[in-house]
């Protein structure tokens, strides 16, 4: 469903939100992941890597959720399946929906923990990048 007079930065701010919060989970299961597998002798340094990289995704979302008040936006849903993620918000009383495909979620998700660990901003973009961002749509759905 298309929310009236919605702009495109608005809908850039849901889609941010929801790569970095399928993100911030990525980072805690792996971390919890390291701490408890036994495998490595010294996982402290590999753990502080993370969980700098989670800080740095919460800050961000908490200035999304900064401006998300300041545009009356509201997740009020997010459901998992086997083709994506799907949200449902709110924007200025209107109610949308949006559904991010997997493939295009892995792909940005893993140029972003890339960032967010060495907590510097992503390289240029290739050509395949580019090809990667423009499969990386948030469909709005009927």
């Amino acid at each position: 469903m298309a929310v009236p007079g919605i702009k495109e930065e608005e809908l850039s701010l849901i889609k941010s939100a929801l790569l970095l919060g399928f993100l911030q989970k990525v980072f805690q299961r792996d971390a919890r992941i390291l701490e408890q597998s036994g495998l490595l002798k010294s996982p402290e340094a590999y753990v502080d890597l993370i969980r700098g990289g989670e800080r740095r995704v919460a800050l961000v979302l908490s200035e999304i959720h900064g401006k998300f008040r300041e545009r009356n936006i509201e997740i009020e849903r997010i459901h998992q399946d086997e083709n994506g993620i799907q949200a449902e918000y709110r924007c200025r009383g209107y109610h949308g929906k949006m559904r991010i495909l997997w493939a295009g979620l892995q792909r940005e998700v893993s140029s972003r923990m890339r960032a967010y660990l060495t907590g510097s901003t992503p390289a240029p973009s290739s050509s395949r990048e580019r090809t990667d961002k423009r499969n990386l749509k948030a469909h709005p759905l009927p």
